[in-house]
């Protein structure tokens, strides 16, 4: 009896062995990062694998709301430069131009210059006349009205609540391309 189960137990190792040294590289843990890894050499990791939600490098340092014009991507970064929330919005037609402002004004409700009425307006830049700021529809829709000239950046109403909640009056907005 106990021949038979060594003879099982080697036979079982003997097809363990196999199959790992058979399975596919996918299925293999991945190396823990060294200083041998190009990222630790000072090399910037390779195209194609940039984080589509990381805070544009361009964008300063410290507290502040960004605002990337060609992604329609805002974050909300804190004091220690850590994204606190990300997500996307729908500008309408006049945008700000990029560069650093300052939320200058807030009104808790208003009615857009769509018509429709709109919640939690963080004010920040004016261009061509036209006020430039974030807004959440009270019905939920995030796409603006078309009118001629409109500045109102549209997000879903708990992104909304998310901005007022951090975008005091004095916050830093940057903008970005």
């Amino acid at each position: 009896m106990a021949a038979l189960t060594a003879a099982a137990v080697v036979a079982i190792g003997f097809l363990a062995y196999q199959a790992s040294a058979n399975a596919p590289a996918t299925l293999a843990p991945k190396p823990e990062a060294s200083s041998s890894s190009p990222a630790a050499a000072g090399h910037p990791e390779p195209k194609g694998k940039k984080d589509p939600l990381a805070v544009p490098a361009s964008s300063g340092a410290g507290m502040r709301v960004v605002y990337a014009l060609d992604d329609r991507r805002v974050w909300l970064v804190d004091a220690k430069n850590k994204p606190t929330r990300t997500f996307r919005v729908t500008p309408s037609t006049v945008s700000a131009l990029p560069g650093t402002y300052e939320v200058t004004s807030r009104s808790g409700t208003v009615t857009g210059s769509d018509g429709v009425p709109i919640e939690h307006v963080v004010r920040f830049a004016t261009t061509d006349d036209v006020a430039i700021g974030f807004s959440a529809a009270q019905d939920g829709s995030t796409e603006p009205g078309r009118t001629l000239k409109a500045g109102g950046v549209r997000m879903s109403r708990a992104d909304g609540n998310a901005v007022w909640t951090f975008a005091t009056v004095g916050t830093k907005v940057v903008v970005v391309r």
